[in-house]
């Protein structure tokens, strides 16, 4: 994809600015395009990012493309910010394609400033059922849906910002003994039931237990903070940065890491 039809594209994607809600006219092919592009730079990158602050750090976007813009609006659009997004791009709203095309846009643009971590509905078997398989229906056909599952399976799962803050979508494992483990997972890769890879995008917090606990989601563990501690001290980190949950108090803002 060349550069004149990547910034045509994300001055079409801009245009939701005026038009909330509404569909932003695309071609199949130029998403197909992206998700190429987009795989082969996920793939260059380590699947544990090694990134510096400042960046802005945000969670589940779902599909709300219109709260995707206004979060670029507050925290400044690429490249005059950092980004680090930590999945869950697609599902439950309205607008799944215009939101993940937005965001694979300027990580072909900005490669090394926008950055984009897997989430456990960019995995076939979920959104096969919580909206975006049938956006994708819908709008242009399976086979982009396809496409967009090969690019998902490229997506890193991890991050450390300055050495000392580990982000995810989901959380701790109790098989992760090292971070070279994270580094070591082989992509282009499917979310399996169980593991290292499953618990990094399902697993839960929960400050009312020790140690590791069953997850009412039906998948992966939840954990304890003392396990959170332990973790922390092992790795010489000092915090560890997720989504996969709606904050409480909820506050309409991303967290920008200096």
């Amino acid at each position: 994809m060349d550069g004149s039809a990547l910034d045509n594209l994300i001055e079409r994607l801009l245009e939701g600015r005026k038009t909330k809600g509404k569909r932003i006219q695309l071609q199949e092919a130029e998403i197909r395009q992206l998700c190429i592009v987009s795989k082969e730079i996920f793939l260059r990158q380590p699947n544990l990012l090694e990134l510096e602050a400042p960046i802005n750090v945000c969670g589940d976007i779902h599909g709300q493309f219109s709260d995707l813009l206004r979060l670029f609006e507050y925290g400044g659009f690429p490249p005059d910010a950092n980004y680090l997004f930590l999945g869950d791009y697609v599902d439950r709203g309205k607008q799944s394609i215009e939101t993940i095309c937005l965001l694979l846009c300027y990580k072909i643009k900005f490669p090394d400033n926008f950055f984009l971590l897997r989430g456990n509905h960019e995995c076939a078997s979920i959104n096969r059922i919580y909206g975006f398989y049938d956006e994708c229906k819908r709008r242009f056909s399976v086979r982009l849906w396809k496409i967009f599952t090969d690019c998902f399976n490229c997506l890193p799962v991890a991050a450390v910002i300055d050495d000392k803050i580990l982000c995810m979508h989901g959380g701790l494992s109790p098989e992760m003994d090292s971070l070279n483990q994270i580094r070591a997972i082989e992509r282009p890769v499917d979310v399996p039931d169980q593991g290292l890879l499953c618990d990094l995008l399902w697993a839960d917090p929960d400050r009312d237990i020790k140690g590791w606990g069953e997850n009412d989601r039906g998948v992966s563990f939840t954990f304890g903070p003392d396990k959170v501690a332990e973790f922390l001290k092992k790795h010489d980190l000092d915090l560890i940065c997720r989504a996969h949950q709606i904050l409480k108090p909820w506050r309409a803002k991303p967290t920008q890491l200096e």
